[in-house]
């Protein structure tokens, strides 16, 4: 005759039910500068984003990024001509790319100098408080 064997059950569900959740200090009392930088060419945005980081760790302070976020991608379909090609078409895009920073306690000394940094037109930088 065969026995049955039972399997024992597995070791993470174990852990879950017997162990206590611990809370996490929310990031919300930490006082943080989060800048997001958009622009159209990603070789200036990424230039741009170098000063601020060499900016950054020249006042010491911690931060983190750069975060790329998703490519904002425009397309515009337009008639190649009004009358007998009326079927032939043009696609255009336009790509906005976008990248992140925080920066962890910042300091007066690095909001005024960042605010003093020169950045290439072309560049939209948005920064909140946080």
């Amino acid at each position: 005759m065969a026995t049955a064997v039972k399997k024992p059950a597995p070791k993470s569900a174990l852990k879950s039910s017997s162990a206590k959740a611990t809370k996490i200090a929310p990031s919300a009392e930490i006082p943080r500068l989060r800048i997001r930088v958009k622009a159209y060419e990603h070789k200036i945005l990424d230039a741009s984003l170098k000063q601020i980081m060499d900016t950054a760790i020249r006042y010491d302070v911690e931060f983190y990024g750069p975060v790329p976020l998703p490519t904002e991608i425009k397309k515009y379909t337009v008639n190649r001509s009004p009358f007998i090609f009326k079927n032939a078409r043009e696609q255009f895009e336009m790509r906005v790319h976008k990248r992140l920073i925080d920066i962890l306690n910042p300091n007066p000394k690095i909001i005024e100098a960042l605010t003093n940094l020169s950045l290439p037109s072309g560049v939209n930088i948005d920064v909140k408080m946080m």
